[in-house]
């Protein structure tokens, strides 16, 4: 058995914990998916800082320009980036997705406000993504979630942040959103749900099976990067399942909240 199909077959497990989870089920209407969307944005915001220092270490960004060592690896972070960074949006306007999110937010009167004031911090405060998390109101499991993203950015090991990238992030998001999809009957979500199925699209079709190319590539044979691997990715997939329960959790309460009055 290769590396690659023994690390798939040891998160099988947190996989389909993650594409059963309660959460889904919880998306009845336009409230839960405002919840939804205030915490899960800072996800989609942490997932271009893998990206963009992934294609830091994978291409040449530095003057004098020089060719990489490995152009298959360089195209395909490249062409990510593409979509990520400059896609295509529902009105055929150029937009990262991270934007297009933030559009979809404000379309159902989603709160931006605590995604906004953590930005504030980083841009114009000039605080550190740690000091601004903690300096916003937070749910504890979101905070959690982007620190663990930018501890392993801060490894400085390629295939590290690539192991979360694509386990954590590109072969998993699919899954994810067909499940929120099939579970939410809401109409007035059309930018949310373009969204969503822009990221099945390219995840499912292009991303994914390139992202798990990229981790072979940047393994190889050695089998202390694999091990490395193995235990980063489980941590990956068990902050997703943490940030799902507090999400759902948070959904619950709520509606409890409602029932009372």
């Amino acid at each position: 058995m290769g590396y690659l199909s023994d690390i798939e077959n040891q998160i099988t497990g947190l996989r389909e914990q993650l594409k059963s989870h309660e959460l889904y089920k919880s998306l009845e209407n336009l409230e839960d998916i405002k919840i939804f969307t205030e915490n899960h944005v800072f996800a989609v915001w942490d997932f271009m800082s893998l990206l963009k220092v992934l294609q830091m270490h994978l291409t040449t960004v530095e003057q004098p320009w020089f060719p990489c060592e490995n152009p298959k690896l360089t195209r395909f972070i490249n062409e990510i980036v593409l979509d990520e960074e400059s896609d295509i949006n529902i009105n055929g306007e150029v937009q990262s997705h991270f934007e297009m999110y933030l559009d979809a937010m404000q379309q159902i009167n989603a709160n931006c406000k605590k995604i906004n004031e953590f930005r504030n911090y980083i841009e114009k405060e000039n605080k550190s993504v740690f000091e601004s998390l903690q300096a916003i109101e937070l749910n504890k499991d979101v905070k959690d979630f982007v620190q663990f993203t930018f501890k392993i950015i801060q490894t400085q090991k390629p295939h590290l942040i690539a192991a979360v990238f694509t386990f954590g992030r590109e072969d998993l998001i699919p899954d994810m959103f067909i499940n929120i999809l099939e579970n939410t009957t809401i109409t007035s979500t059309d930018k949310l749900v373009y969204y969503l199925k822009r990221h099945i699209e390219l995840d499912g079709d292009e991303h994914g099976p390139l992202s798990l190319q990229m981790v072979q590539e940047l393994c190889g044979n050695d089998g202390k990067k694999w091990e490395e691997v193995s235990s980063v990715v489980k941590i990956a997939l068990q902050k997703r399942i943490n940030l799902w329960n507090a999400i759902n959790t948070k959904i619950q309460n709520e509606k409890a909240i409602l029932t009372l009055n």
